[in-house]
Parts: structure tokens; C-alpha cells; sequence
């Protein structure tokens, strides 16, 4: 049986695995979900992704399984309770830029419908196919990740600098990254 060629930033981990086979670069257009890749990408910032989905089930726990609703309402006791939680990072800029974030998120609910009907305007509500041969190519970020931040920090969003947007853009499939080597890229799989 042929070996499956994924994209050479992936370890043997099977967390990773999982997540480059089945999540990466596949579109997500459901808000609690945005939310969620938004506060785990902002989480990740200085720190390697592998770090943060091992404590992704912690975040969800931790977090009321990402419900924009419930976050954007949290007390400032149930912050000081989160930077005690020794299962996820405790950093308090970015346990406080959820709760912002979920904020301004419900703010662009009301605007435009959803968050993610928002955010997939930028796209015309198609996934970017970039053809990459090699990781070199990848950017951290483009012009319309510069664009969406700039757009965010606009509307009083946090942690959502230009590479941390391209890096959400990736993992909402808003930009297909696979490589074109990669069995996940659309090519391999017989599409475009």
C-alpha cells in the first residue's frame, strides 16, 4: 500500500495527524466553531500549534464548550478562575481576548447575520486553493490576512494580528494551505 504524503509540518502525532487529515484547510462556517479555532489560534501565538490542540478538549471544558453567548458573559470571577486553570495557558491578555472577542463577534451577529457570513465575504464565500509545492512558499500572511485584522481591530477584536488571521484563515479553510503533494489537497482528491 502506497504511503499517504501529507504536508511536511506534520509529526507522527496522531492529534496532529488527525487534525491535518480532517480539520486543516476544510471549510467551517458554523459561529461556535469559528469562535473557537479564533480563541485556540490567538491561545497558540508564541507557543507551537501541537501545544495548544493537546489542550483543546481543556480549552473546551475550560471555556463552556465555546458558546459565544455564554463567554461573552463571563464575570470577572470566572476569569480569575480561568488563569488559575492549570489545563490551558494561562495567559491573561489572551484568556481576556476570548471574552472580547466573543463580544464583538455577537456585535457582528446582529450586523451581518453571522460571523461567519461576515468573515466569508472577504472570500466571496469560496476557499482560496493556493498551490504550494514546498513549506517555504506558505506565507504567515498575506494581504487579506493584513486586511481581515486591520477590519477586526476596527471593531475592538483581540489578539488577531495579521499572522494570527492567516494561521485562522488556514484552519477554517478559508485558504486550502495543503500542500500539492499532500493527499488533502483538492487536486489529489480529484476537485478543481
Amino acid at each position: 500500500m502506497a504511503e499517504v504524503k501529507r504536508c511536511g509540518w506534520v509529526t507522527d502525532d496522531p492529534i496532529y495527524i488527525q487534525y491535518h487529515d480532517n480539520e486543516w484547510g476544510v471549510p467551517v462556517f458554523d459561529d461556535q466553531q469559528l469562535f473557537e479555532m479564533l480563541t485556540l489560534e490567538g491561545a497558540q501565538a508564541g507557543l507551537s500549534w501541537i501545544t495548544i490542540l493537546k489542550r483543546r478538549e481543556n480549552y473546551k471544558q475550560a471555556f463552556d464548550q465555546f458558546i459565544i453567548e455564554k463567554v461573552a458573559n463571563y464575570s470577572e470571577e470566572k476569569i480569575q478562575a480561568l488563569l488559575q486553570n492549570e489545563k490551558i495557558i494561562r495567559n491573561e491578555k489572551k484568556i481576556r481576548s476570548a471574552v472580547t472577542n466573543a463580544k464583538r463577534i455577537i456585535d457582528i451577529q446582529e450586523e451581518y447575520g453571522s460571523f461567519s457570513n461576515f468573515l466569508w465575504s472577504y472570500v466571496n464565500h469560496q476557499p482560496i486553493i493556493n498551490h504550494w509545492s514546498t513549506l517555504e512558499e506558505v506565507p504567515a500572511n498575506t494581504e487579506l490576512s493584513k486586511t481581515i485584522s486591520k477590519d477586526l481591530k476596527k471593531r475592538s477584536f483581540a489578539f488577531i494580528g495579521p499572522t494570527i488571521i492567516y494561521s485562522f484563515m488556514q484552519a477554517i479553510g478559508m485558504v486550502n494551505d495543503h500542500l500539492i503533494t499532500c493527499f488533502c489537497h483538492p487536486n489529489q482528491k480529484g476537485f478543481n
